[in-house]
């Protein structure tokens, strides 16, 4: 039996990148996948899904507003009665550093990045308790927690939160059979990697892109799929042992201790 066999799944941020990867290596496990995303483009990423034979549908959902993701849950109870999975991915990033970074710009990437995954969470997590089972997936970074380049201190703020609330979450909903876990994704190659790629190197993104794989000792950026199999893992029931803590899925680029260091 594959592993997400039956179980009803939300993965949020999914009309695309790390979302859609998800998104697509669920559905191959067996999954009832649920994409949301504040992007009508959301629906197109479901009809792929769909014309491949998986069991999907697509929901519109703004994260940062509680009647949007009201909704949306409702939509799904209706079509499956229950939510056994939540993968929390939508997020945004803004490279600037903290003078440069005007309020209105830091509040939006907050309240995508840290009141998105707490208003998600907390509209689903009553049928989670209801039924004493569920599997809560968080997308952090290594950003924050592990390392920060210059410009971004207000995403490594907010990616860092998340692994504070993965804890605490996990804790409180032990008793419930319910296991919250967090990722931690270097640099894959999604539209964020390249939007920062083209936000620090207008003129030659590639460049940048490049100069990122260099990093990294498996010598490439990773792939939407290889965080899906991941986040599979963790939503599925392989993983029923594993609450409260993150896992690292970046090709070994917080690995190196210095770039002179060595032979």
């Amino acid at each position: 039996m594959a592993k997400m066999s039956g179980k009803v799944v939300i993965v949020t941020g999914a009309a695309m990148g790390n979302g859609l990867g998800i998104a697509k290596v669920m559905a191959k496990y067996g999954g009832k996948v649920v994409l949301a995303d504040l992007s009508t483009s959301v629906h197109d990423a479901c009809k792929q899904l769909l014309e491949q034979g998986y069991e999907a549908m697509s929901v519109e959902m703004d994260v940062s507003k509680p009647a949007s993701i009201q909704s949306a849950v409702q939509q799904v109870i209706e079509k499956y009665g229950k939510i056994d999975a939540l993968v929390n991915n939508a997020g945004v990033i803004h490279l600037g550093s903290l003078l440069e970074t005007e309020d209105k710009d830091r509040d939006f990437l907050f309240n995508v990045n840290i009141n998105g995954v707490w208003n998600v969470t907390k509209a689903v997590l009553p049928y989670m308790k209801e039924k004493k089972y569920g599997r809560i997936v968080n997308l952090s970074s290594v950003t924050g927690m592990m390392v920060a380049d210059p410009g971004e201190t207000a995403y490594a703020t907010s990616k860092a939160a998340i692994i504070g609330f993965t804890k605490a979450l996990a804790r409180e909903v032990a008793e419930f059979n319910i296991t919250v876990n967090a990722i931690q994704p270097g640099y894959i190659l999604t539209p964020m990697a390249k939007q920062i790629a083209e936000e620090t190197n207008p003129n030659n993104p590639n460049e940048v892109i490049d100069g990122i794989a260099s990093g990294v000792p498996l010598g490439r950026l990773g792939e939407i799929e290889e965080v899906g199999e991941l986040a599979s893992f963790l939503a599925s029931d392989e993983s029923s042992y594993i609450t409260g803590t993150q896992i690292v899925i970046d090709g070994g680029s917080t690995l190196p201790e210095t770039i002179s260091v060595g032979v």
